[in-house]
Formats: structure tokens, C-alpha cells, sequence
């Protein structure tokens, strides 16, 4: 609980430093470490080493992880969102207990060290899709799957009132190892690519392949020697760390004012047509063609010396991927006014991204007004 606590108030304490979140694009390298909680296990021994099974508890301990990763949508911005990564990690808990048919240990040492490695797939939601446009922080979620290796160190356990020592817990353990992922991520404001991370995960370790090899002792001689086979592994998982990704752009400066037109120079004004697109689009739609075609129609009842074809965007998105999805808008529309009849030599295209907005707003929304091309037939 102490723990949940520091990691909120270590949230809080940074919103100030953090800038607007961004997804993962890319290569990146991370890692934390934090508080790792063990379920009690149950231990099936060998007839040899006592009667009846026992159950091992361990006290808190701790945990380290690295990874390195990629986020998938500098391949695909299909795939935005969505990242891969290698993760190693190693833990170690004490004994706390370790309870047998003898009755309470007199003397109990040692603990079990984890140590392995998992593939995770994790997916960054981004607020925005939930309408929440100012938002300075991403949570994600991931699932993961390897292999967690185990060492019970420095086992030793008396009891009140037996006479015999049960120590050992060499042998190679480990087996198949899954976890599921919950997080939020941080950017830093002064340092593009940085981010601090909170994370609870919850590990699990399931039919341990080995067995630890333990000998029962008593008057300092050995009776017995046999096996301790350690039941399913649980484990909860508390974890502040940092992550940074290479490549990361700045956050993009505030949307500039718009611009006051000048004068027109001719006497006649100016005509001007908006053609509106879908989110994230630049395909024509019925509506877009009609306005196009009175467009084309317009021209041919006017003195004009030029037609500019301007494309624009709105403010979702990355400013270099809205530059080339308003050029895309802009050829689309200029190709349907030459199929119409107008002179291809007398059309100037442009493209200006997210820049010049009909309706201000703030980074990331997505206004259809913005969403245009500008037919302006001088």
C-alpha cells in the first residue's frame, strides 16, 4: 500500500515537467525496478525429507527489469500504437515461513531468486480518442510470454521439536512464464523521447521443470537427501521506471494565428470554394466532386490569370504526416478540376499541413472545417 501511495503522489509530482504525451514510434530502450510480492507456494518433497508437504511464504522483496523495444507505427500507421519488446528481468525474495508437519521452524534462511527472460506486445491508448484532447500522460496495456529461471539461495530450516536440519536448493528450476501488463507513461518536457513509467504487473510461473535438491542433517551427520519441487509461482509486481525513444520529434509549437488576407490586386474579388474531407483521408467524395464541378464551371465565366489549389488539415496527427496528407488532398482535387475541363498549366498547388486553421483550435482536435482544400480562382 505504501508503495501505491509513493507511486501517485510521484505522478502528481510530475505533471508539471511533462510534456504533451506522444505515442512510440520506433526504436526504444527502457527500465525500472520496484516491489515484488510473492504468493505463498506449495512444496512437494521427496517421502525422504519428512512427512507431509509444506508451504513456503516469502516476505516483500525487489525486482529490476530491462527492455529494449520498437513501436510499430513508424512501419504502419496502421500499427500506431502498438509496441514489441524484449524484456529481462530478475527478482529475489526472502523466506519467510516455511511450514512442515514438524511444526514452526526454530531457525529459517535463505530466499528464492528469478531471473528470465519474456516478449511483450503493448498497445498505448491515446486519450484522444475518448474526446480527451489535452492530455498529458498514456496508459497502456501489454501481455507477455517467456521463460523465468529459479535459485533457492542459502536454504536452511530447523525446527523446535525435531532433531533434524533441512537445508540445500541447488538444481536448475524454471519454466514457462506469462504476465499481463498494466501502465501509464510520462513524457518529459525538456528531453523529447524521455518518459517516466508506473507499472503493476502480475507474473505467473507455471510447472516448474527440476527440482531443488535438499538433505535432511542431524547431530551435524546426513540421514536423508531428496527433492523439494516448488508448486506454480505467482507474482505481483510494483515498478517505476524510466523509458526513452530514439528519433522522437519535439511537441509541435502552438497552431500559429491566421494570417489576414491581403488586398486582392484585380478589381474583381476573388472566388473561393472549400472542398471538406473525412478524417484522415483524401479521397473524393460525392459532395467534394459537385462542388469541384461548379468550380470548374465557374471558371469558364470569369477573366482569371491563376487557380490556387490549397490543402489543409487539422490538428490531430503529426505536423510532417499532415504536410503530406494536405499536398495528397490538394493533387486529388486539382486532378478533378483538369478531368473538368480546367487547364492544368493555370492551377498552382500547395499544401500547408495543419498551419492556417478556418477553426482555431487547441493540438489534437479533430475539427471537419479544418479538414479542406481551397479552390480560390483569381
Amino acid at each position: 500500500m505504501k508503495l501505491r501511495i509513493a507511486l501517485l503522489a510521484a505522478s502528481i509530482l510530475a505533471v508539471p515537467f511533462v510534456a504533451r504525451a506522444q505515442p512510440v514510434n520506433g526504436l526504444y530502450v527502457g527500465g525500472g525496478v520496484g516491489l515484488n510480492l510473492m504468493q505463498d507456494e506449495t512444496v512437494n518433497h521427496s517421502t525422504a525429507l519428512g512427512t507431509g508437504n509444506a508451504m513456503a511464504a516469502f516476505n516483500p522483496g525487489y525486482l529490476g527489469e530491462v527492455d529494449v523495444g520498437y513501436g510499430l507505427g513508424a512501419l504502419n500507421s496502421a500499427l500506431k500504437g502498438f509496441r514489441v519488446e524484449l524484456e529481462g528481468d530478475y527478482s529475489s525474495n526472502s523466506m519467510q515461513s516455511f511450514g512442515t508437519g514438524y511444526g514452526n521452524p526454530a531457525t529459517l534462511k535463505g530466499g528464492q531468486d528469478q531471473y528470465g527472460a519474456l516478449v511483450n506486445i503493448l498497445y498505448d491508448i491515446d486519450p484522444s480518442m475518448f474526446g480527451i484532447n489535452e492530455h498529458f500522460v498514456y496508459p497502456y496495456l501489454g501481455v507477455g510470454a517467456g521463460y523465468e529461471g529459479m535459485n533457492l539461495s542459502g536454504f536452511g530450516v530447523s525446527y523446535l521439536n525435531h532433531p533434524s536440519e533441512l537445508s540445500g536448493g541447488s538444481g536448475a528450476v524454471g519454466g514457462f512464464a506469462y504476465q499481463g501488463i498494466v501502465g501509464l507513461s510520462f513524457p518529459i518536457a525538456s528531453v523529447p523521447g524521455l518518459s517516466i513509467t508506473t507499472e503493476y504487473r502480475m507474473m505467473s510461473i507455471l510447472n516448474q521443470q527440476g527440482a531443488y535438491h535438499a538433505s535432511v542433517t542431524s547431530g551435524g551427520a546426513q540421514v536423508a537427501r531428496g527433492n523439494l519441487n516448488f508448486g506454480n509461482d505467482f507474482n505481483h509486481e510494483f515498478i517505476l521506471g524510466v523509458r526513452y525513444a530514439f528519433g522522437a520529434a519535439p511537441p509541435p509549437p502552438p497552431p500559429a494565428p491566421a494570417p489576414v488576407a491581403a488586398p486582392a490586386p484585380a478589381p474583381a474579388p476573388a472566388r473561393t470554394y472549400l472542398v471538406f474531407f473525412d478524417w484522415d483521408k483524401a479521397d473524393l467524395t460525392d459532395r467534394a466532386k459537385q462542388i469541384i464541378a461548379e468550380a470548374a464551371q465557374a471558371s469558364t465565366r470569369v477573366q482569371y490569370t491563376r487557380i490556387d489549389v490549397n490543402g489543409y488539415t487539422d490538428l490531430s496527427g503529426t505536423a510532417k504526416y499532415n504536410q503530406k496528407l494536405s499536398l495528397e488532398r490538394a493533387n486529388n482535387v486539382a486532378a478533378q478540376l483538369v478531368s473538368d475541363g480546367v487547364p492544368k498549366n493555370v492551377i498552382d498547388i500547395q499544401g500547408f499541413g495543419e498551419t492556417h486553421p478556418l477553426v482555431p483550435t487547441a493540438n489534437g482536435v479533430r475539427e471537419p472545417q479544418n479538414r479542406r482544400v481551397e479552390i480560390i480562382i483569381k
